[in-house]
């Protein structure tokens, strides 16, 4: 019965919240309600029996949802993150006049979110992922000026084409079922049996990895994360990307070997590691470099997950999961630092920065961080061969990007060495501070990953140690030929296709000129004689 409400409570009230705000005077009133909204998903994900489901409707249609091990890691931190981040907002928007359409798409997004991590069923979740995808570029749009408008309006347009091949995988999963099941357990247990298996893993993979920021589809999180106002940008890089990769790990069959899938993606994942933080390095906005940060971890996510499906490894859905986890709470709290120290002079700045400075190489797999507890979790599923080598590259690479970030971030004080941040502002970020160093270590030892003193031995430590320590040296050395640092536009790719848009409509202008002649009635039955006198002159040949 317990279960029951929280699972109620978890969909129906930010549901509710967002049906209130049809009223102005309530849409108002909900900005410093926010931080409430996420907290029945936290409880539920802590509290609730293991595989805990829940259905609503009749026989002729039910919707499903449902909280397995990897859905209840996600959705717990996920729900921090969101509630945290809600009580950041409060201060961040209390002078800005679109208060109203920040909580409608805030709701939207976080419904949406909600609904995606507990969805059981196939259409459940595609619907609460379109939900999402619109209130997340609706966040976006809630930044200033015209960047937030184009990058409002790439995300929605790669949102709609990652859906778009998702829909069509989903509807040949659906199609391979058993029985007419809609369930997602029923679909991807029939998959490996499946005529169309290659074809609709193919569709699942190519959507998913829009949605996860896999390159070369990825211009969208920088420039997403750019433009959005800080407390978005907090949820859209640290939860939001991770609905990519909790599709990959619930709608591909990971404990069947499947290396015609997993050695490509495990390839594209390893090449993007490395690729987002080269570009990342070319950035001096702390939050591009931060989107940049999440392209290679996502990416690098995605490797394990190809990994694990080249072997059909059992444990990768929670090792995912805990990965995922760690850098959810890490990007979110980043983030929240990036406004922070944008507030604080630089008499009072170490007790801001330096919890930024430790869970940031905490990403890159600092000893005793979070971070260095997920590449342990990972090392057995990427294995001593290439992929390892690649991983362990990746850490150093990651390690000096985060140094890259933290230098930029010393650049972004607030001018009046004196000032101090808002406690609104100080206290969320501080919160998600510990908790990413906090968390990842109950999860570690709760779920469990692995004993307490295999992550403390001297070994593990020092695998911990060395990629960050190798990073400072590439860092310090970097700090000599920074200049000669190409200074790659945010977006990248999108650059090209800005560029070919242009010369698309350059050759839109010509075309229509061309149209105009070619209408002229001389011209026209000028060269309908020709054609004609052509066609018999070949037919009488």
């Amino acid at each position: 019965m317990m279960t029951t409400v929280l699972f109620i409570l978890a969909l129906g009230l930010p549901l509710g919240a967002l049906l209130a705000c049809t009223s102005p005077a309530l849409r108002r009133a909900l900005l410093p309600w926010l931080w409430l909204a996420p907290l029945p998903s936290l409880v539920l994900a802590v509290l609730a029996e293991p595989n805990a489901a829940w259905s609503l409707g009749n026989e002729q249609f039910a919707v499903h949802f449902a909280l397995d091990r990897p859905g209840r890691i996600l959705l717990g931190v996920a729900a921090l993150l969101w509630s945290v981040a809600g009580m950041y907002a409060v201060t961040w928007l209390h002078d800005q006049p679109k208060q109203g359409s920040f909580v409608v798409t805030w709701l939207m997004t976080l419904t949406g979110c909600v609904g995606v991590f507990l969805a059981a069923d196939l259409i459940s979740f595609y619907f609460l992922l379109a939900v999402l995808s619109v209130g997340a570029s609706g966040m976006v749009l809630q930044g200033k000026g015209e960047d937030a408008l184009r990058a409002s309006s790439i995300y929605l347009g790669l949102a709609l084409l990652a859906e778009s091949f998702l829909l069509a995988g989903l509807v040949l999963l659906a199609a391979a079922a058993p029985n007419d099941s809609l369930l997602i357990r029923d679909a991807v247990a029939a998959l490996p049996s499946s005529s169309n298996r290659e074809l609709t893993m193919t569709l699942l993979l190519i959507g998913l990895g829009i949605k996860a920021g896999l390159v070369p589809l990825h211009f969208w999180l920088p420039l997403a994360h750019g433009a959005a106002p800080m407390p978005s940008s907090a949820v859209l890089g640290g939860v939001i990307v991770k609905i990519g990769m909790l599709g990959m790990i619930r709608f591909l069959p990971l404990d069947i070997a499947a290396p015609n899938f997993g050695l490509p993606l495990a390839a594209i994942g390893l090449f993007g590691a490395l690729y987002g933080v080269a570009i990342g390095l070319t950035q001096q906005n702390p939050k591009h470099i931060l989107a940049y940060s999440s392209v290679s971890q996502m990416s690098f996510l995605a490797a394990v997950v190809g990994m694990g499906l080249t072997t059909g490894a059992a444990g990768t859905a929670v090792a995912v999961a805990f990965y995922a986890a760690h850098h959810l709470l890490v990007k979110g709290a980043l983030f929240l630092a990036v406004g922070v120290i944008a507030r604080t002079g630089r008499r009072h700045l170490l007790p801001m920065l330096l919890p930024a400075a430790v869970i940031a190489l905490g990403l890159g797999g600092l000893a005793l961080t979070g971070g260095a507890l997920t590449k342990y979790a990972a090392k057995d599923l990427l294995g001593d061969g290439l992929a390892g080598t690649v991983a362990m590259i990746s850490s150093v690479a990651t390690s000096l990007l985060m140094l890259h970030f933290l230098r930029t971030l010393l650049q972004n004080t607030h001018v009046d060495s004196n000032a101090r941040p808002p406690n609104g502002l100080a206290w969320p970020w501080l919160i998600m501070a510990l908790a990413s160093v906090v968390v990842p270590w109950t999860l570690y030892l709760v779920i469990p990953i692995n004993t307490l003193s295999q992550a403390l031995a001297p070994s593990t430590l020092w695998d911990g140690l060395w990629p960050v320590l190798l990073g400072v040296v590439f860092a310090i050395g970097l700090e000599r030929w920074r200049h000669r640092l190409p200074r790659i536009p945010t977006g990248d790719v999108a650059v090209v296709l800005y560029t070919l848009g242009r010369a698309n409509a350059a050759l839109g202008v010509w075309g229509e000129r061309l149209d105009n002649v070619t209408r002229r009635w001389v011209v026209a039955t000028m060269t309908l004689i020709t054609l004609a006198i052509l066609f018999v002159w070949e037919f009488v040949r």
